[in-house]
């Protein structure tokens, strides 16, 4: 049997990898990854993946897209603390590198592009849980987000180049990207308290985030292959329930059975006080998530006991 081509940039990154792993477990697909490793990990990229070390800024990549049926873009720039301080680069990879998978893909005439914006375009919005047409858009990283958003419109519109995009909330799993130089919070403690060392919150705590495991983005990254009614849309892919930073640390703690408080250091600028889906786009096409915090936490720890410690 044929299997379907699919190509996944940030093959070598935390989400990027999760999926190619789903992919070829249904053994169907044949997987092309693109990643140039700045922030992904090449041991993290899934035996079976046909993998090139090329930038999404390079021409390069055109003729890997070849066959290719549906492409999931997720490669960025997105650690927001380094966005704000690198616009430039931050516009180059985000927009740019966008440009340069969009045009190879049209060119390569794929079925779709499903392709990562972000939960980050609501920064300045109040309105919660907050629907894909709340846009409001503050850090740079968001910005060039929201420039991506048009770029895709102007593809389907002037090329008939067919595209989801997607909106992460606090995406979270095995192989979470802890490198960054501010790591997300749920690798972050994790690792902290297993070592016995202590983590760091950003502001009082209080801040709230929609985290969602990535097996249940995965769920619909594959309904997006599957269904037409996706087609053209934007969804949101969180959980619509919200938690606190310090409560995410507290059930950390609780599950580890380990006390060590944490140090609480002046607030980041450019982030929301509040982040919370509306997904009822994704719901009515037949999407629900699947696991708990609970259950997501403790994947999230049998993973970071035996791979990063």
């Amino acid at each position: 049997m044929k299997k379907t081509k699919v190509l996944i940039t940030g093959v070598a990154g935390f989400i990027g990898s999760n999926l190619a792993d789903r992919l070829l477990s249904e053994g169907t697909y044949e997987i092309i990854g693109i990643d140039n490793l700045s922030a992904g990990v090449v041991e993290q990229v899934p035996p079976g993946v046909q993998f090139h070390r090329l930038d999404i800024r390079s021409p390069q990549i055109e003729p890997l897209f070849s066959h290719v049926e549906y492409v999931f873009h997720l490669a960025a720039k997105n650690c927001i603390s380094d966005c704000q301080l690198d616009p430039i680069e931050t516009a180059d990879v985000n927009i740019t590198g966008t440009l340069r998978v969009f045009e190879a893909a049209r060119r390569a005439k794929v079925k779709k592009v499903i392709y990562a914006e972000s939960s980050a375009l609501y920064e300045g919005s109040n309105l919660l849980p907050t629907p894909e047409s709340e846009l409001k858009p503050q850090s740079f990283y968001s910005l060039s987000k929201f420039a991506a958003l048009y770029f895709a419109e102007g593809y389907r519109r002037y090329f008939g180049l067919t595209s989801t995009a997607l909106r992460y909330f606090c995406v979270y799993g095995p192989r979470q990207d802890y490198r960054r130089t501010i790591p997300p919070v749920m690798s972050a403690f994790i690792i902290h308290l297993l070592r016995g060392t202590q983590p760091t919150i950003y502001g009082s705590g209080e801040k709230r985030r929609d985290f969602i495991y990535v097996d249940d983005i995965n769920d619909f990254h594959l309904l997006c292959m599957t269904s037409r009614a996706t087609d053209g849309k934007t969804f949101n892919l969180g959980s619509g329930i919200s938690h606190s930073i310090n409560e995410i640390f507290n059930q950390v703690s609780t599950l580890l059975k380990i006390d060590v408080k944490p140090f609480y250091k002046p607030d980041l600028p450019g982030e929301a006080e509040i982040t919370l889906a509306d997904n009822q786009a994704a719901a009515k096409i037949g999407w629900r998530p699947r696991i708990s915090l609970e259950e997501g936490l403790k994947r999230s720890i049998a993973y970071i006991r035996e791979h990063a410690l």
